[in-house]
């Protein structure tokens, strides 16, 4: 949604999720570790 509010079609914003995504893994690979799923720290309120 970010993406097509910048303006990018919907095949544009697809691709830079999915450049993303793909770093992230490249990145796992190249580093040699295991992807571990972090739960995302609690709101100060």
């Amino acid at each position: 949604d970010r993406k097509r509010a910048e303006g990018k079609k919907h095949v544009q914003a697809v691709l830079a999720l999915a450049r993303r995504r793909v770093n992230v893994l490249w990145a796992l690979i190249r580093d040699r570790r295991c992807y571990q799923i972090t739960p995302p720290a609690p709101a100060a309120g």
